[in-house]
């Protein structure tokens, strides 16, 4: 493809396929992702309609086999191919320029017309001949193209100057062949930078795509072998040496380490992992062996699901791009038109057929369709490349669109804010005996496996706390338990429990209550009848959270909380992280009736969640972000998902949609400026064909190239991240 006329033809070719449900082609990234019923249409016939078309379809592979070394090989090969053809086109030009470059040096001189036709021709058929094919398979596909605009222009000023040489009426100042092959060498320099400023913009998903090992060590029957990493089975051990790269996603049997995350989820520092973890395909091994059992490989794994949701997004279209295909698709025989009507017009009233000729050509020449289709898709390619490499996943284009328009964002708190495990936060025991306390309780609960249960036997772990025998333990549903410690009757639960129980708790009550006005979870805790002492439990918060939100809030945003904890419970974790609107104790569906009266006061509005029951929220709101430790089903109802449970990202997540939002419309200005501006200057006859030809050679790459600016954007810390975002504040 080679303008914006192209992708915007081909979708509508392969919309118009029976079976084809929605058809969407990059002209940055060169890909069409089609959406059809298998039952009505196979992939041939979709590729004989491209065939049809005038374009050479090369189906896509999978992420998992896709030989991006072949892939490079090829593109250098073609490259050079086109380097070579640069080369020899300038070469055979430059005498055609030696009459211009010396006329503005004061001198003179003019090479033989007939050596002039020679070059020119070999320039303008040869070389050029590419053009003609594009043209004309544009042409025979209903509608025009870029290379039609060229070789209409350029086929022009070689006709009409071939002509007079032919008819022995050259001389000076009759002939254009200078302008015809310079137009030629500097649409194939244009392309030149273009292709490989386009080629940098695909660097984000190249990287992703070789963080997947080809191979893996398998364990069968007692042996080691190496097989392909896509033909691992799941539930298979996979060896992992020290250095090597992780091949699946898998839980790890046996084995501790430390593993580099930071390409997957961007995390920066190793993160250390034991047995019963996670690991994920394409993170980087330590110092340990560890033997993993394969839950997700292929496509399946995480990085084979990150490559599909960035492909994805890069191949959506923003809202705004609209406009742009409608442009495109009228584009070149508008411009067709202005170049006859240029011709005409200078030759009825200005009675100056040479100049009203000249004209003609520049305007053909000058046009740029291909400036107007790279805005968008590259802005894209490079932006939801960048948010992958530090963690951020965007879904599609509207997603990205939408997300730096927020206003209000609003918080599930459980599992996104905090942690979404109760940890032990304070110990009372009447006799003082902290240690002993810890001991009886974890001890009595040592069998249980309820959540608050769970937090006491880690907390006596952590502190090195032995734990003795428990017998007689009995569940008592929504008050809690009794157990037999070391011959003791130990009585675990509520103030509710302690009250059925005949003991009294007047001792400590104060205390007590001090603890559940922060929102805790009390445990009272008697032993032969008499009270010994009461524990507080409390989900922590993430250790960014409060951080994020005020960064969030430098930035404009109201952040508001939306969750089914107790009212006590939110508001306790809404004043320590600067939340001031609270709606607790509601049910999933509740949060989406609330999610409206934000966007009723706010306008645009995101939630952030990571639970099963956020989904409805999550999908209810303009833009839903899923933390990366959260559900599936929150993160497919999300339009951003956050790689790591670190609200931390968030403020980079919004800072990122924003700079690319920035970036695609600047390149969508400059797109429309430059035609506006350089079709009436040309149709003036301020300038000449050989400088058209430059400058829509140069629209294309200014247009990738400041896509590519955004590469350069970096995370600030915490404390200096809305210095950075401040500044793009405008877009």
């Amino acid at each position: 493809m080679t303008c914006a006329a192209c992708s915007t033809r081909l979708e509508r070719v392969l919309g118009r396929v029976e079976g084809v449900e929605r058809a969407l082609v990059s002209l940055a990234a060169e890909r069409a992702d089609i959406r059809y019923d298998p039952a009505r249409v196979t992939p041939q016939a979709l590729e004989a309609a491209i065939v049809k078309a005038g374009f050479a379809p090369d189906p896509a592979r999978s992420g998992e086999d896709e030989d991006l070394d072949r892939a490079e090989t090829e593109r250098a090969a073609r490259t050079r191919h086109d380097l070579r053809l640069l080369v020899l086109s300038a070469l055979l030009t430059l005498p055609l320029m030696l009459d211009m470059g010396l006329e503005m040096a004061g001198g003179h001189a003019i090479v033989p017309p007939w050596v002039q036709l020679i070059l020119a021709a070999l320039v303008q058929f040869g070389i050029g001949g590419r053009f003609y094919f594009g043209a004309w398979a544009s042409l025979r596909g209903g509608s025009g193209n870029m290379d039609v605009l060229v070789v209409l222009g350029t086929s022009a000023a070689f006709g009409l100057s071939a002509y007079r040489v032919l008819n022995g009426e050259a001389h000076h100042g009759t002939l254009y062949f200078e302008g015809s092959a310079a137009v030629v060498t500097l649409v194939l320099l244009g392309k030149a930078l273009e292709n490989h400023a386009r080629h940098s913009a695909a660097g984000a998903i190249r990287a992703l795509m070789r963080l997947k090992p080809a191979t893996a060590r398998v364990e069968r029957d007692g042996i080691e072998i190496e097989i392909p990493a896509t033909l691992v089975g799941i539930g298979e051990t996979v060896l992992i040496r020290p250095g090597e790269r992780v091949p699946v996603d898998g839980t790890i049997r046996a084995g501790d380490s430390t593993l580099d995350e930071s390409l997957v989820t961007g995390e920066s520092l190793p993160v250390g992992r034991s047995v019963g973890d996670t690991v994920v395909a394409g993170s980087v091994n330590g110092e340990g062996l560890l033997r993993v059992a394969a839950t997700h490989v292929g496509t399946e794994s995480t990085i084979g699901r990150i490559i599909r949701l960035v492909r994805g997004a890069q191949a959506s279209k923003a809202p705004v791009q609209a406009l742009v295909d409608r442009v495109s698709a009228i584009f070149v025989p508008v411009v067709v038109a202005l170049a006859l009507a240029t011709f005409l017009g200078w030759w009825g009233w200005a009675d100056d057929s040479t100049t009203g000729f000249v004209a003609a050509v520049s305007v053909l020449v000058v046009a740029c369709p291909c400036a107007l289709g790279l805005a968008t898709p590259a802005g894209l390619m490079v932006g939801t490349g960048l948010a992958a490499r530090h963690g951020i996943l965007i879904k599609d284009a509207e997603a990205l669109e939408r997300a730096h328009q927020v206003k209000a964002i609003a918080f599930d708190k459980t599992g996104t804010l905090t942690e979404g495990h109760p940890a032990l936060a304070v110990i009372r025991a009447a006799d003082g005996d902290r240690t002993a306390l810890l001991r009886l309780i974890a001890s009595a609960q040592q069998g249980s496996e309820h959540p608050l249960g769970r937090a006491m036997v880690a907390a006596a772990a952590t502190e090195g706390v032995a734990l003795e025998p428990v017998s007689a333990f009995r569940a008592l549903p929504g008050r809690g338990l009794t157990a037999q410690v070391a011959e003791r009757m130990v009585v675990i639960g509520s103030r509710r429990l302690m009250a059925e129980s005949g003991i009294d708790v007047t001792v400590l009550a104060g205390e007590a209550e001090a603890e559940e006005a922060l929102g805790h979870t009390l445990m009272w805790v008697a032993a032969e009848g008499i009270l010994i002492g009461f524990v507080s439990l409390a989900d922590p918060i993430r250790p960014n959270a409060a951080a994020a939100v005020a960064a969030l809030k430098r930035m404009g945003l109201v952040p508001a909380m939306l969750t089914g904890d107790s009212p006590r419970a939110a508001q306790a974790v809404a004043r320590q992280l600067g939340i001031d609107r609270v709606c607790a104790g509601i049910l999933p569906e509740d949060k989406v009736t609330e999610l409206a009266r934000l966007k009723s006061e706010f306008g645009v509005v995101a939630m952030v969640g990571d639970g099963i029951n956020d989904a409805p929220a999550l999908a209810a709101a303009d833009i839903g972000i899923a933390m990366g430790g959260g559900s599936d089903a929150a993160m497919q109802a999300a339009g951003l998902t956050l790689m790591r449970s670190d609200p931390a990202l968030l403020p980079q997540a919004l800072a990122i949609s924003r700079a690319t939002a920035r970036k695609i419309r600047q390149n969508l200005a400059w797109a429309f400026a430059y035609n506006l501006i350089a079709l009436p200057a040309a149709a003036a006859g301020l300038l000449s064909p050989a400088i058209a030809g430059a400058a829509m050679a140069l629209s294309s790459v200014s247009v990738v190239s400041n896509a590519l600016l955004l590469k350069r954007w970096k995370p600030s810390s915490q404390t200096s991240l809305l210095a950075w975002t401040g500044s793009t504040s405008g877009l």
